[in-house]
């Protein structure tokens, strides 16, 4: 079992690690756009579908490759994964600075997506050294990292590109990946025994997997839910404020949940040690749910907020409680596959959710979407709630 101190240690130095990539990868969001006009897109249509795909490229691939990179884990361990992660995306993004089409942009994105995964190997770092009674308000504290890069990623980015130029923001992101890297090569020590020559011939047993379907799929579920409501949100913004300074209160509006998700991760986190990961998750989706319905009735940009606020201090106990039952449910020698697998359901609802946002948006109204978005939350709430599995015993870090 590891001590406290290290186990502490290793959650600061990854948190640190994680709000730096996780920034990184903001940083480009606000002047995609404008970067794929300077590529030689002039139609405005071209480079919204453009941008489309770009942004999803990356996570296709993710999906794809995600659990083939948690199995290596498995036999090779989680810090050479995390390096892999993390100097690869250093690499493919600081080339992004010199392309010269939008062709070779999708290209790296494309393999970008493939060298990803260094946030869900520094969650499953971390959990392979966390004491069980700890897992909750560990991961959770863990997920505010990545939480709070993405929010600061898309202001820093915005600045940065207004005084160096969009290229010098791909480099400065580079070295920004390359820095957490480095940190992580040198601070963390990953504590594993090598794996005997009978061992690594096993072949991985599937079975022990079935206890982790429920959590593959509500994870899938909540993604859904919680990105289906996305390409709409600063659309419907605009139709509820006329006023001056819109673009300050749209991006207020994105902002706010992930401002509240960083009071809700570790909070839940603690309350999921203390009465179980799978109430406290039935909890959270149900609030989730709730929260959506203040925002569905809006006649203010204020109520509004206050939705997106309520929804945020919810979202917080989702994906850590679902991290921390992998990790109670996974025995120690599949947990990097295990949390690929996770990882790739999450990337999933990642795609499909806004797909479905936008055609509901499209076909019967915004307000449609945030019904739609309650029903599939409150849906995963029942699924979690009968899933008593979910409540199964700590596996053994030395099993």
């Amino acid at each position: 079992m590891a001590s406290p101190l290290h186990w502490k240690k290793s959650l600061w130095i990854l948190w640190g690690a994680n709000f730096s990539v996780m920034c990184g990868m903001n940083l480009v969001l606000p002047f995609l756009p404008l970067y794929i006009g300077e590529l030689g897109v002039q139609d405005l249509g071209e480079i919204v579908r453009w941008t489309g795909w770009i942004v999803a490229a990356q996570f296709i691939t993710s999906f794809l490759t995600q659990p083939l990179w948690g199995a290596i884990a498995d036999r090779r361990g989680r810090k050479i994964m995390l390096l892999r992660a993390g100097f690869g995306m250093a690499i493919v993004t600081a080339l992004m600075g010199i392309v010269t089409s939008p062709w070779q942009l999708l290209s790296l994105r494309l393999l970008n997506g493939i060298f990803s995964g260094f946030i869900s190997m520094a969650v499953s770092l971390q959990a392979s050294v966390t004491p069980p009674e700890h897992s909750g308000k560990s991961l959770g504290t863990l997920q505010t990292g990545a939480i709070a890069g993405s929010l600061i990623g898309p202001l820093l980015g915005g600045l940065l590109a207004g005084f160096f130029g969009y290229s010098h923001v791909f480099f400065f992101t580079g070295g920004l990946m390359l820095c957490a890297s480095i940190i992580v090569m040198i601070f963390i020590k990953e504590e594993r025994k090598p794996p005997s020559k009978k061992k690594e011939r096993q072949r991985t047993d599937w079975r022990l997997f079935r206890p982790l379907l429920p959590v593959f799929a509500a994870s899938l579920i909540t993604q859904i839910g919680m990105m289906s409501i996305e390409p709409i949100v600063t659309v419907y913004a605009k139709t509820l404020y006329t006023g001056s300074h819109l673009e300050l209160f749209a991006g207020l509006i994105v902002a706010i949940t992930g401002i509240a998700n960083l009071f809700g991760a570790p909070s839940l986190g603690r309350l999921g040690d203390r009465i179980g990961q799978r109430k406290t998750l039935v909890i959270a989706l149900s609030m989730a749910a709730l929260a959506f319905i203040p925002q569905a009735f809006a006649t203010s940009i204020t109520m509004l907020l206050v939705g997106r606020f309520l929804l945020g201090l919810f979202i917080g106990g989702m994906i850590p409680s679902l991290n921390a039952l992998v990790m109670k449910l996974a025995p120690t020698q599949i947990q990097g596959t295990a949390y690929g697998f996770n990882t790739s359901s999450l990337f999933l609802g990642n795609l499909i959710g806004p797909l479905i946002g936008s055609h509901l948006a499209a076909a019967y109204g915004f307000t449609s979407v945030f019904y739609v978005t309650m029903g599939i939350l409150l849906l995963c709430a029942g699924f979690v709630y009968t899933n008593r599995s979910l409540d199964s015993h700590y596996h053994s870090k030395t099993a």
